[in-house]
């Protein structure tokens, strides 16, 4: 593998909207994110059958993102009351699966965990805020017990709620995955500004693109093939560089699993992606 920013996509085995593992490999990337398979797949069985197919393909999972049933991103106030650890009636059980979702990809080989917590409260006194520090703070310790690290998604908050949060979680195996269309959808702030105040605290990033909404945080913004939104990706990985990061480049799209469809526009990033890392070679 490329010692530095080797291009990566966000894929599923059985479950998401990710690139097909086969398409993967027709792109010559050797890197992915993988969706959390559906419940009945996490098994040992299953995972030792998925690691032959990734050794077949030559492709190596380097982060595996956590989903639940249940969630929805429609709209900005159905993310806020259905994703993630923020939803009550669901933040047990889902911490619970989590878990188990760490151990499946410890059966993996994976020594990372993805996820979105969901919007966290801007209020340290507000008693969910409370409560989600103490979850994170007991996921981040299941996570060392599996040697992993635990990498929050970024998007629903302000950066300086997020670095509070992380702060105070205080754990030395919480990182975050930077996502700068995330930011630009959720109308949560410039991008670019955010990457460099995370700085080392970013450890892993999924390259997507997006347009800004005409009413940041109350609408969603539009995500689009990157290259054509907003995020400006010259800045992005000047500002990686900048901060020192050399991990996976990962691109995530939001698009049905239609190979010729997928293959086109994943291809076409991957072009936008090489051309802007030989500044750096």
């Amino acid at each position: 593998m490329e010692s530095r920013w080797p291009i990566g996509v966000f894929a599923s085995i059985d479950a998401g909207l990710g690139v097909r593992l086969e398409v993967a490999r027709e792109l010559g990337v050797h890197t992915i994110h993988l969706h959390t398979p559906h419940a009945g797949s996490r098994t040992p069985a299953r995972a030792a059958e998925f690691n032959r197919r990734l050794h077949e393909l030559e492709i190596r999972i380097t982060c595996v993102f956590a989903g639940f049933e249940g969630e929805s991103y429609a709209d900005i106030p159905t993310v806020a009351r259905t994703v993630g650890l923020m939803p009550r009636d669901t933040r047990s059980a889902r911490t619970a699966e989590l878990k188990e979702i760490a151990n499946f990809a410890r059966l993996l080989g994976v020594d990372i965990v993805g996820m979105h917590l969901g919007f966290v409260p801007h209020e340290p006194g507000n008693a969910d805020y409370q409560e989600l520090l103490a979850i994170t703070r007991a996921v981040c310790d299941h996570c060392r017990g599996n040697k992993q690290a635990l990498h929050l998604e970024t998007g629903q908050e302000p950066v300086d709620v997020l670095i509070r949060f992380l702060d105070e979680v205080d754990r030395d195996n919480l990182f975050v995955n930077f996502d700068p269309a995330n930011m630009i959808l959720y109308g949560a702030g410039e991008p670019i500004a955010a990457l460099a105040k995370l700085g080392s605290r970013v450890r892993s990033v999924h390259c997507k693109d997006a347009t800004w909404s005409d009413r940041p945080g109350e609408t969603w913004g539009r995500e689009v093939p990157l290259g054509e939104g907003d995020v400006g990706f010259e800045a992005f990985l000047r500002t990686l560089d900048e901060i020192g990061y050399a991990g996976p480049l990962t691109i995530e799209r939001e698009i049905p699993q239609e190979p010729e469809r997928q293959k086109a526009e994943i291809g076409r990033a991957i072009e936008l992606l090489e051309r802007l890392k030989a500044a750096y070679a």
